[in-house]
């Protein structure tokens, strides 16, 4: 098990790992970084949280922490609704077009840095994640210590997950149904697809009205339902992944994608109490939401 950070939480980011390669630390991060006057400036701590300088020296494999530099993001211009908030869990309404967590150029902007610092909760953690693009309900813990409990229930598939989505297209199956495949993404490719091989993936698919559906995934494979719609002739209305990839600019906030993560159900692991919870938004058959 990691060890937690020696740094705390600033301004809703916690500070980033590093492992070096070995060797004069200030000189491996000018190299690398270009960052060899963070060292210099006593802003590269230890794993005992001990203030690094230009005279460490450390092995290959060793891990550092800092406080990152923040890219320039373009600023989503959506609240997030808390649909229910108690000493242990926090459940908001996620917009379309915020990532869960960082990753990559979406660091500020997203749900868990923007609650811990409206909420003013620093130990705020995601209990599972939605893709940027999904809006709807997602779960948070409010404590370090209560993280793995509920993040289990996930990976265990022991809570109930139900989306909406509106797609436009002839379904290529009698519907409703099942859909299963083995689904693959691969890291630095956007798109995930479907392969040949045992299936990993399994969602319920239903037709509802004026071209809408009712997704119930069984598994949690990343883009499930974006991949298994648009397998069926079926994609989901404003996806610029699938079928086929499209060029979006990052301040294009005018087509969102119609997949909402609509309810969640479980068993409490700290309470008991059954909980269930709904998102609030309606989907906008592609206009903005």
């Amino acid at each position: 098990m990691r060890r937690p950070a020696p740094l705390p939480v600033r301004d809703g980011l916690g500070p980033a790992r590093v492992r070096v390669h070995g060797g004069r630390l200030v000189d491996e991060f000018e190299r690398r970084f270009g960052a060899g006057a963070k060292v210099r400036a006593g802003e590269v701590f230890s794993v005992d949280g001990a203030v690094l300088d230009e005279s460490t020296v450390l092995p290959a494999g060793a891990h550092v922490y800092l406080y990152r530099e923040l890219p320039d993001e373009v600023v989503v211009p959506f609240d997030i609704p808390v649909l229910y908030r108690d000493d242990d869990i926090v459940v908001v309404d996620k917009p379309h077009f915020l990532a869960t967590m960082p990753r990559g150029s979406h660091v500020a902007q997203t749900a868990l840095v923007r609650l811990r610092r409206e909420l003013d909760l620093p130990e705020l953690s995601p209990a599972h994640r939605l893709d940027r693009l999904t809006a709807g309900v997602l779960l948070f813990t409010t404590r370090r210590e209560l993280r793995g409990r509920y993040q289990t229930l996930f990976a265990q598939g022991r809570v109930a997950k139900t989306y909406l989505a509106h797609a436009h297209g002839q379904p290529t199956v009698a519907l409703p149904a099942t859909l299963r495949s083995r689904i693959v993404k691969r890291r630095g490719q956007l798109q995930a697809v479907e392969e040949p091989g045992e299936p990993n993936a399994e969602t319920y698919v239903e037709p509802l009205n004026d071209s809408r559906y009712r997704l119930t995934p069984r598994t949690g494979r990343t883009h499930q339902l974006r991949v298994h719609m648009a397998s069926i002739g079926l994609p989901i209305t404003g996806d610029p992944f699938y079928p086929n990839m499209i060029d979006v600019s990052p301040d294009d906030f005018s087509s969102p994608l119609q997949l909402l993560a609509h309810r969640l159900e479980f068993d409490d692991p700290v309470t008991g109490r059954a909980r269930v919870f709904v998102s609030a938004r309606e989907l906008t058959g592609g206009l903005r939401a």
